[in-house]
Order: structure tokens, then C-alpha cells, then sequence
């Protein structure tokens, strides 16, 4: 049994998918891009836009009921991997030990003309 999570506080789907799916043990967060849902702008430089695009994410996991401990995968896209340390740096904020798995690859674009994606598994323990 699946159902869909979505969040007001973070930007709404722009195609036929949900910002995530519980699907039980795991609720699986859709690629998010750097966009403030509020405004629908991207901000500039890749650590600006890695720390809305994971908040984005987070914002989804709360309105599963979960935080960021509860992540236990991710996957970076990013357009330059010139970006990785400033985005790595963000991650490591984001994130604590320890520290969820992750795949980091550079992509021939991201939608909107966005600098990186993220997506993210995370384990759902709730009761």
C-alpha cells in the first residue's frame, strides 16, 4: 500500500509524480530543485541552492510525520561537479552521523536551469 506526501511548504510537483510516496517502511522524496515555493525562484550559487533544494526535501519528510535522521539515502544530480564541496558542505549541515548513503553525479542539465536535484529514501519508523 502506497499513498502520497506532499507539503504546501515546499514547491508543488511540475509534472504527472507526487513530491513523495509512502510506501511503508520507506517514503521515497522525488527529485527536488531549488525552488522557493513561495516565490518560485531559484536562488544563486550552488550552496544557496543546495540548501533550498534540501530543505525542500525536508519539508516533504515533515509533512510524513519524519526528520532528517530518518534519511537513509540520497542522490545529488549536479550540472558542474565543480560544485561538489560547496554542496557537500551543505550536506554535511543538513545531515548528521551518521550520515545517510549517497550517489553524487553530474548530469547534462536539470530542469528549470537549475545547478543540482535532489532526491532522498528515508526509513519510516513511525509507530
Amino acid at each position: 500500500m502506497k499513498h502520497a506526501v506532499s507539503s504546501a511548504v515546499a514547491p508543488a510537483a511540475i509534472g504527472p509524480y507526487s513530491q513523495a510516496v509512502d510506501a511503508g517502511p520507506f517514503v521515497f522524496v522525488s527529485g527536488q530543485l531549488p525552488v522557493d515555493p513561495a516565490t518560485g525562484a531559484i536562488p544563486d550559487g550552488a550552496a544557496a541552492q543546495a540548501e533550498r533544494a534540501f530543505a525542500n526535501v525536508l519539508a516533504i519528510l515533515a509533512a510524513a510525520g519524519l526528520g532528517p535522521e530518518s534519511v537513509v539515502k540520497t542522490t545529488v544530480f549536479l550540472a558542474d561537479l565543480a560544485d561538489f564541496a560547496a554542496v557537500n558542505e551543505v550536506y554535511s549541515r543538513m545531515f548528521s552521523a551518521p550520515f545517510p548513503a549517497r550517489s553524487c553525479v553530474q548530469v547534462a542539465a536539470i530542469p528549470k536551469g537549475a545547478r543540482l536535484e535532489v532526491e532522498a529514501i528515508a526509513a519510516n519508523n513511525r509507530p
